[in-house]
């Protein structure tokens, strides 16, 4: 087999058209082109719109045709490294089992890695399986009555479950295959194991969550829904047992090692942590407002004369800048074809995030416009300053939006402005509960404000509408990312030997594909940590 890059075509050109390129780029006629798999697509649409394809051909006598095509983009095709499940043969040389907290991807792969290497591990949410998850958010999102353990943030899968379902990533690792894999062998679309940006959708991990719930039950893994990590019992710097709250109350549960994967919003975890002496420190994170444009205007600005095409995905957008005072203003969590939705956890706090379905249809382009936040803007010296941070910035949204959870919008010329709003333009706000117009300079920080102010212009210029009047800015959001990191060592303990922090809410990850992959890591830490003590 050999491997071609770099293959042009315009949108829409289907299989015959992508055999005909990859025959002219091997000096072949298309009639020798045995099979054609594509590896990657992606689309450029920096000048003339373009489909790029990378492919795997056979042909026949494949060494004569590689020497024929002397060509940099065409070698022969080597079969990705494989991620190997580690196997463990620790599982009878205790009867206690190792307990994962948090059911986000973090979680959930790393009870994957366990369960696969022989493990039975109980996993824990404090919130619940997604089907009764999904149903809470709806009525939250129609009524804004908020469960506080089944909401956006809490439950089966983790915010990543009511997002855009993004799965890429910056960095190269085995694990992150792996996951792609295992993800379309639970349900997600084979679309992912092609696309340079793949993305899930909502729909989509709504079922994939169900699926891969059932493969873990089937490997003899303990899932406690509704059942969260309370307290740490510590022995001599060791975890000894834990203490956790369910349905029936609360009880002790026995725990070595637990891998502690609660997600970037639960605080109340992170201060019950604090108090048991585990080492933790104030972060860098970001927030701003959700910047929504209609995503037909979006489209046309990007695909030009191809903007509508059926061959194109929804367009997107990844902009940044420098301020001269040194802030950074970008764009986060861009939901194509998507909606803003209410993502509160705690009473009179409001938090707005992105999300999208699969086929990335609805009216609406919406994404996070943030500003960096520095521990010293905290206003404090504990670890757990940004916590506070987040809660004071909420709640002021809360308020600026009449309660009931509905949020404070304001149109960008206005906000530019300085004026209030009273009303929308063509962009229609997609939030639910409801929207206030208003003036969003009366809940955000001041530098926070001055910086969208300073930068929507400059970012308007390098993706021509994105400052546009009728642009609407939907205040506030707050959990892009933990305000908190709890440090662990070489082997992934923190400073409690047994206690593996990892994913997104430890400040491990920034994303579904990165925080699943940590979680597996984290599972591999553990799973070493047992071979290392069986071998003394």
């Amino acid at each position: 087999m050999l491997k071609i890059e770099n293959l042009r075509l315009p949108p829409g050109a289907g299989p015959e058209k992508l055999t005909l390129a990859a025959a002219r780029a091997l000096r072949v006629s298309p009639e020798s082109v045995q099979c054609l798999e594509i590896l990657r697509r992606s689309v450029d649409a920096r000048e003339n719109v373009t489909m790029i394809y990378t492919v795997r051909a056979a042909v026949e006598r494949e060494n004569a045709v590689l020497r024929r095509c002397r060509n940099k983009k065409i070698r022969r095709w080597e079969p990705e490294s494989d991620y190997h499940i580690p196997f463990s043969d620790t599982r009878g040389s205790s009867d206690v089992r190792p307990v994962i907290a948090g059911a986000g991807p973090a979680g959930l792969f790393a009870a994957w890695v366990l369960a696969l290497s022989g493990q039975e591990p109980v996993l824990l949410e404090r919130g619940r399986a997604v089907e009764a998850r999904r149903a809470d958010v709806e009525r939250f999102w129609s009524t804004g009555r908020l469960n506080l353990n089944s909401n956006v943030q809490f439950g089966e899968g983790g915010a990543g479950a009511f997002s855009d379902g993004k799965l890429n990533t910056g960095t190269r690792d085995p694990r992150h295959r792996f996951i792609l894999k295992t993800l379309t062998a639970h349900g997600a679309p084979r679309d992912i194991l092609i696309d340079a940006k793949p993305h899930i959708g909502t729909d989509y991990l709504y079922a994939v969550l169900q699926n891969l719930r059932k493969s873990l039950l089937k490997m003899k893994t303990d899932i406690r829904f509704e059942t969260c990590l309370t307290d740490l019992h510590i022995e001599n710097g060791a975890l000894a047992g834990i203490t956790v709250e369910g349905p029936e109350g609360a009880y002790e549960l026995p725990c070595r090692n637990l891998i502690l994967a609660p997600g970037h919003s639960a605080r109340d975890t992170f201060e019950m942590l604090y108090k048991r002496g585990v080492q933790m420190e104030a972060k860098p994170f970001a927030v701003g407002v959700r910047i929504e444009h209609r995503q037909a205007d979006c489209d046309a600005v990007q695909y030009r004369e191809y903007a509508g095409h059926p061959g194109l995905p929804a367009s997107s957008y990844k902009l940044s800048c420098h301020l001269p005072d040194g802030r950074s203003v970008f764009s986060f969590c861009v939901c194509p074809g998507g909606e803003v939705v209410a993502a509160a956890s705690e009473a009179e706090r409001l938090v707005t995030n992105g999300m999208s379905e699969f086929a990335r249809n609805r009216e609406n382009i919406n994404g996070a416009l943030l500003v960096n936040v520095k521990p010293e803007d905290f206003g404090g010296a504990s670890p757990l300053a940004g916590v506070e941070f987040q809660r004071k910035l909420e709640a002021s949204a809360y308020a600026l939006g009449g309660g009931g959870y509905c949020a404070p919008v304001q149109r960008v010329e206005d906000f530019l402005q300085n004026r209030a709003s009273d009303g929308p333009g063509r962009v229609r706000p997609s939030y639910r509960p409801g929207v206030v117009w208003t003036d969003l300079r009366k809940c955000l920080p001041p530098f926070v404000a001055d910086a969208l102010t300073q930068a929507l212009p400059i970012l308007g210029q390098k993706l021509r509408g994105f400052d546009a009047p009728d642009a609407v800015l939907t205040a506030v959001e707050s959990r892009s990312s933990s305000p908190v990191r709890i440090p662990r060592d070489a082997a992934g303990e923190a400073n409690i030997q047994g206690l593996f922090p990892c994913g997104e809410g430890a400040g491990y990850a920034g994303g579904i594909l990165s925080a699943a992959a940590d979680g597996m890591r984290c599972a591999e830490n553990l799973l070493g940590k047992g071979a290392s003590a069986l071998s003394k």
